[in-house]
């Protein structure tokens, strides 16, 4: 059975200040979806595919591709490797791009601009996120248990584990009832302070730090693609296609999709730590957790060999 692992890195890390996403941050430079593909290739995936700008490919190639065409997947096939890529030659030809508009449209358009190469179970993951091997096998299981149709998946975090002391971060709060989601509430503004307390600074209330949410870590079948599609049409008749910094994100079209009875959302937890770096003053911090799981044996020396 083919499952694809995506990868959204086509973001442009202005937070970070720089590509995040190519960042050698391991101790022998591995970037951070490095460790999410090895995860996701033991767990049981066999492809994998780049949402990437056009002119990240041959730096994406010589990082990871390339070794990865050479590679077998848990069941001894050879790991299947795709490219999918995020710009503005991808929009609907109805559409007319505001001339100011210099930002990428968001995370449900880049997982649509991979509906080309993708045709089978997928799990959606950011590439600037590290998840742990724990998540990986949840979202296989899953994923080979999934209806065609109408049916969906995520893993959740807490959010106390998902926020920063260096700024303000955005997460989906979700609202889960007996292991299914109810809600994603897409919050802005999250500050964490030094006391472990937390606060929407949008909205000026606390927040409460055992809160799950999402972190972009999605099961789809392949029939989310024409869902993708029509949702995405939507979004640019309206309002958001004429502001030049909105963008159309997977855990609001979900939350929209589950208010409407289309999607149905099965939540799995994860036994491993959630960490990713949002801000440079969290590039330290994730390194030296990286060591950590390298030193107690959950991941080899190397992770290219």
């Amino acid at each position: 059975m083919k499952v694809s692992l995506i990868i959204m890195a086509a973001g442009l890390g202005s937070r970070y200040g720089g590509s995040k996403q190519v960042d050698g941050i391991g101790p022998n430079g591995e970037i951070l979806m490095e460790y999410s593909i090895y995860d996701a290739l033991r767990a049981g995936f066999n492809k994998v595919v780049f949402i990437i700008k056009p002119e990240m490919e041959g730096l994406v190639r010589r990082l990871c591709g390339d070794y990865l065409e050479r590679r077998t997947s848990g069941d001894g096939s050879p790991v299947e490797v795709a490219y999918a890529f995020q710009d503005f030659t991808s929009l609907p030809d109805f559409y007319r791009l505001p001339p100011e508009r210099t930002k990428p449209f968001g995370t449900v358009h880049a997982l649509l601009c991979a509906a080309d190469v993708v045709h089978e179970p997928c799990c959606v993951i950011n590439a600037d996120d590290y998840y742990g091997i724990d998540a990986y096998r949840a979202m296989y299981g899953e994923l080979k248990r999934l209806p065609a149709e109408r049916k969906a998946a995520m893993v959740g975090y807490l959010l106390k584990n998902t926020a920063s002391l260096h700024g303000t971060v955005s997460r989906g709060i979700c609202t889960v009832e007996d292991g299914q989601l109810r809600s994603v509430r897409e919050t802005k503004k999250i500050q964490l302070y030094p006391d472990g307390t937390l606060r929407d600074l949008t909205a000026d209330c606390p927040l409460d730090p055992q809160s799950p949410v999402s972190m972009n870590y999605w099961g789809f079948m392949p029939s989310i693609f024409p869902v993708l599609e029509r949702y995405f049409a939507a979004f640019l008749h309206g309002e958001g296609g004429q502001d030049p910094k909105s963008e159309c994100l997977l855990p609001i079209m979900v939350d929209d999709l589950l208010r409407t009875n289309e999607l149905e959302v099965s939540v799995l937890r994860s036994a491993d730590k959630w960490f990713g770096m949002t801000y440079r003053e969290d590039r330290e911090t994730v390194a030296e957790e990286l060591r950590k799981l390298h030193r107690a044996g959950a991941y080899p020396e190397n992770l290219r060999k």
